[in-house]
């Protein structure tokens, strides 16, 4: 079969690797989509960040050289000779929730696998999505009615990162999103789902903007600084705020990852409001004495938990398109090129880029989603 490998930084080669063969707690998928992500994007410009190289997971027990991609689907090709009894049975079309879980750590026992000891994600600690099969542990499949397409289930990875962040926020009636990526225009869609009455959108990108006006956000903000319109602009909380009214908003969700969102963040949030970080970022500052005399809270979102289920039924019962965010649909043999690199290099058109294993060029899908 066909696989997306990392070997090192700005070194991933579609090869040919065995079909894995499944263990007695796992699946074999036939991939349907796999997409590209953020995270992917950051281990094939200068990794490894999650990526284990010299010794194996704990919970995958791989380490490089692995096949990416943690954003998946697909139909189940065959089963353990104890999976079974566990979840799906060959032929069901799944949507992969990636997670790594022990079940017996603290965290797990408590429902809260997503911070597991042994956190992961197969397609980064573990081999992925970004091949024509994959072999995950059954607990990560899950199976999807007839009425649910796997169009949709290849968004169910990002859409549940905004689902979780969007549950750490609380109950809000106001929130700006400031970064307009996958996820923070996920977030924005889900967000509106979710009956929230002011959403605020923010980015440097007048296109985003733009979509995100059409999945939902009341009001839109451009963060441009206008003396360097590539640049983020220092004032941009405050005019988020602005468009808030004169206290801020309820939350902010951090989607970039850098020190001007988290400032833009802070500056747009009311007292007593709070700031949830999605983004990744390795180090961040903020004014402590500011944080306590506003009695405002920051708090971190990593993956998700129990969200599958949820965007299960919103497609099937409440007609949520996902698909808007997508932009490519593109072959393997072509992810390094058409994928990582245009994300990486291009002009910045692109938003989500999806792989398709058994798509030809020209394949086509959603609502004005093409190659």
């Amino acid at each position: 079969m066909k696989a997306a490998v990392w070997y090192g930084p700005r070194d991933v080669r579609v090869t040919e690797r065995a079909v894995p063969v499944p263990g007695p707690h796992e699946v074999l998928l036939q991939v349907a989509y796999c997409g590209i992500c953020g995270s992917d994007l950051h281990e094939y410009a200068d990794g490894p960040h999650a990526i284990p190289t010299r010794a194996p997971h704990p919970a995958s027990g791989a380490r490089a050289p692995l096949v990416l991609g943690h954003e998946f689907c697909g139909t189940v090709a065959a089963v353990g000779d104890r999976a079974a009894a566990e979840g799906p049975a060959a032929g069901d079309r799944v949507a992969v929730e990636p997670h790594y879980r022990c079940g017996t750590c603290p965290r797990c026992r408590a429902g809260e696998y997503n911070i597991c000891r042994h956190f992961g994600f197969a397609g980064l600690m573990g081999d992925g999505g970004l091949a024509e099969y994959a072999v995950v542990p059954s607990y990560m499949a899950h199976r999807l009615p007839p009425d649910v397409p796997l169009e949709q289930a290849a968004l169910f990875e990002p859409a549940s990162v905004a689902l979780h962040a969007l549950r750490r926020a609380g109950d809000v009636r106001s929130v700006a999103v400031v970064g307009l990526g996958p996820v923070g225009l996920l977030t924005v869609l889900l967000a509106a789902r979710r009956g929230i009455r002011r959403i605020i959108a923010a980015d440097v990108r007048p296109d985003r903007l733009a979509l995100a006006g059409r999945l939902g956000a009341t009001d839109l903000a451009d963060a441009r600084d206008a003396a360097d319109p590539r640049r983020p602009d220092p004032r941009a909380g405050e005019r988020i705020r602005r468009l808030a009214g004169a206290e801020g908003v309820d939350a902010a969700f951090e989607a970039v990852g850098s020190q001007s969102a988290l400032d833009a963040c802070l500056a747009a949030t009311r007292r007593g409001g709070r700031t949830v970080l999605i983004g990744l970022a390795p180090r961040l500052a903020f004014d402590a004495l500011a944080l306590v005399n506003n009695e405002q809270s920051i708090v971190a979102s990593v993956g998700y938990r129990d969200t599958y289920p949820e965007l299960i039924r919103l497609v099937r019962e409440g007609g949520l398109d996902l698909t808007p965010v997508v932009t490519s649909v593109v072959p393997l043999e072509a992810v390094v090129e058409r994928g990582f690199a245009a994300l990486l290099e291009g002009a910045g058109t692109d938003i989500k880029i999806l792989a398709a294993p058994d798509r030809p060029s020209g394949a086509v899908f959603g609502r004005g989603v093409a190659e």
